[in-house]
């Protein structure tokens, strides 16, 4: 946060920017030039009428002097530095640096902001432009009608005794193949823009009922009344769930959102995480259920209830996933496959035994996350039908983690977390021994 030793540092900077001499500002808060040369080398403290003073004449608000308007960016440059070793070592002077130079302070701070973005932007496009059938069939036909254009054409250059009849046809050849090229890229850029656009619904099923959940913030709380709604009456009300595929798929999960406030009313969940924070197995034992139950409720309660948002990602024995609910830092890949060192895997691959990782996930701000997963075993066919398995990994970051006692993090786990990324392709971390292909991300730093 902001220091208040640095508002001399403050007042030098917007003074400087205004043109005004030191001698000058001083006579006019009756003071002397030599004890404000010693204020702005934060030689002396300032407060009181002396500080409304000065930021009077220096036209800001008092705050801006004494507190600061730089605490968010002072944050954003030590993250930033976090990930240089050059940059860590000038550290300890980074809050004077954004009081004296607020201006290159906050360029640099956007500066990185573009740069995560830009970096999630390329994640997903790569992520998308591996897996999309629908971006591979188009640049496919895009590639092999330029293929038949330029055949044709060179035909016509090189043959230079071409029978007219033959040449007319050729002419008409090209003339198709350029309205099917032409064709093929509008539909493709119209593809694109419309996956631009937030109101794109998605090509799949799960990518609408992705979309509508985002939507809803993952919560429903039709299903939290006493008499709540039929759940496929309030599906035929929603706009954005086109498919009938998706629009059984959210009704299968509004049901099974009402049978897990059924089991935990969202007063007493309330009650329970303030005593008990988001801690699975203390809230399992609690109400009695199983800690799937758990996971899918904490995922589906409202922001407030939790004093933050936890991510819920779930497979089937595949390793498939089948359900997504993002956390920032905490990227979920919605083509290609996960991470096969996410502890959602361990679990799959040990039904009924939990599993708790603290996990750091790839990036420019590594992020830090308590990840909790149990893989559950049944048999929706009878006991002698198939054995079908589910995987839920329940994400919780780790400041929210700390806020409750009964949840905070011992040191040695912290110290020590499990390295995961998002999928291989987009993963910068060198020499994984779980690595599947080549990353296309710059290496970390």
């Amino acid at each position: 946060m902001a220091r208040p030793s640095l508002t001399g540092s403050r007042i030098r900077e917007r003074r400087l920017v205004l043109g005004r001499r030191q001698a000058d500002l001083a006579r006019a808060v009756g003071i002397s030039p030599s004890y404000l040369n010693l204020i702005e080398h934060n030689r002396r403290r300032i407060g009181g009428k002396l500080v409304r003073a000065i930021a009077q004449e220096l036209k800001v608000d008092v705050t801006q002097l004494t507190e600061g308007a730089e605490a968010a960016l002072v944050n954003t440059l030590r993250e930033a530095a976090a990930d240089h070793r050059a940059g860590s070592e000038d550290l300890p002077r980074l809050e004077e640096f954004v009081g004296r130079f607020p201006g290159i302070a906050q360029l640099l701070a956007d500066t990185r902001r573009r740069a995560l973005s830009l970096e999630r932007t390329v994640e997903v496009l790569s992520d998308r432009m591996t897996h999309d059938p629908f971006l591979s069939a188009s640049l496919h036909e895009i590639l092999s009608t330029i293929t038949a254009i330029r055949s044709t054409a060179g035909i016509l250059v090189e043959t230079d005794d071409l029978d007219p009849e033959w040449r007319d046809r050729f002419h008409r050849n090209i003339a198709e193949e350029s309205r099917r090229l032409a064709e093929s890229a509008e539909g493709l850029v119209s593809y694109l823009d419309a996956a631009a656009s937030a109101e794109f619904a998605g090509q799949t099923p799960q990518e609408e009922l992705d979309l509508w959940l985002s939507e809803r913030g993952y919560h429903a709380p039709e299903m939290e009344r006493a008499l709540p709604p039929d759940p496929e009456d309030l599906v035929a009300r929603a706009d954005g769930l086109r498919s009938r595929a998706a629009r059984e798929m959210a009704v299968g999960w509004l049901r099974r959102t009402r049978q897990d406030a059924e089991h935990m009313p969202l007063a007493r969940m309330r009650e329970a995480v303030a005593e008990h924070g988001v801690d699975p197995a203390a809230l399992s034992a609690r109400f009695g259920v199983d800690l799937p139950a758990v996971f899918r409720r904490l995922a589906a309660l409202p922001e407030d209830a939790l004093g933050g948002i936890v991510g819920l990602v779930a497979c089937d024995g595949s390793g498939t996933l089948t359900f997504r609910k993002p956390v920032a830092g905490f990227a979920l890949p919605r083509y290609s496959a996960a991470c096969p060192l996410w502890p959602l895997y361990e679990a799959l691959s040990r039904p009924m035994a939990p599993v708790r990782h603290v996990v750091e996930v790839a990036g420019r701000a590594p992020g830090l996350f308590v990840a909790y997963a149990l893989c559950r075993p049944s048999q929706p066919a009878g006991f002698g039908g198939p054995q079908v398995l589910e995987a839920l990994m329940l994400v919780v970051p780790l400041d929210l983690a700390d806020t409750h006692p009964a949840t905070a993090v011992p040191e040695a786990l912290r110290t020590a977390p499990l390295a995961v990324g998002t999928s291989c392709r987009i993963c910068p971390r060198h020499g994984c021994a779980a690595r599947r292909e080549p990353s296309i991300m710059a290496e970390l730093g």
